[in-house]
């Protein structure tokens, strides 16, 4: 059987059908739309950094050199190269007996460096003497008798030697950095604390510390080389060793 649907109902139908579709497809993509953005709004304000107070502290101590380097040179010119080592060799065994027997430990004298070079006059080119050179190097630990010990070595060398430098170090430096760090420490912690109480916040924890590279000491003092005085006056003076270190801290 045949069946016919009146035009004014099929229209009424389609009708409904489309504002269901409509309707659906709004709160489906309402739906997509409010989820993801909402959640990431909220995961966004949820994550505040902490804040931090990061300082640079310095720690300085001073202290007594305990030991002196010396440098010396010994340098003959004779007519042959032979005659010119010989008085060269000889002058260098004189300067070495002369701190050994002044307290100086053969472990502690270091020759170098021997040259050999001809000398010319005018446009010659034939050589009218020879001169040889040779370095020593001597590390004295006993500061109350490195005056008398370095006297003693340019005496024994004679007009042949040349002191070229003399310094001082200190050779134990451990006690010295360890209250160096502490006073880092403190001053870091003395400026964070100013910078926390000026904001307003309370210092946190320490967060990292970070030692800074650690210069060479500072000397402070007085040396003086004669070869004409008995005992070379010495004044080790005073070095300075320093400590820095950057601290982060919690606020």
């Amino acid at each position: 059987m045949a069946i016919s649907i009146n035009p004014s109902y099929r229209a009424a139908a389609i009708g409904v059908a489309s504002a269901a579709l409509l309707v659906g497809a709004f709160s489906l993509g309402a739906s997509r739309s409010s989820g993801p953005a909402a959640q990431a709004a909220t995961l966004t304000s949820a994550q505040t950094p902490p804040g931090r107070i990061t300082v640079t502290g310095v720690g300085t101590v001073t202290g007594v050199p305990n030991q002196l380097t010396l440098s010396m040179s010994v340098q003959v010119n004779a007519s042959s190269v032979s005659s010119a080592l010989s008085q060269a060799n000889q002058a260098v065994r004189q300067v070495t007996a002369a701190l050994r027997a002044r307290g100086v430990a053969a472990s502690d004298i270091q020759t170098s460096d021997l040259y050999i070079s001809p000398n010319y006059q005018g446009n010659s080119q034939v050589p009218v003497s020879y001169g040889v050179s040779e370095s020593l190097t001597a590390t004295l630990n006993q500061m109350d008798r490195a005056g008398a010990q370095i006297g003693a070595a340019v005496r024994a060398g004679g007009n042949a030697v040349t002191v070229n430098n003399v310094s001082v170090n200190l050779t134990d430096t451990g006690t010295l950095l360890a209250a160096a760090r502490a006073r880092a420490v403190k001053d870091a912690r003395a400026q964070a604390a100013q910078f926390a109480s000026a904001l307003g916040e309370q210092l946190g924890p320490v967060i990292s510390v970070t030692p800074q590279q650690q210069p060479s000491p500072v000397f402070d003092g007085a040396l003086s080389a004669s070869s004409k005085a008995a005992n070379v006056p010495i004044s080790p003076g005073t070095q300075q060793v320093s400590v820095s270190i950057t601290v982060v801290y919690a606020a």
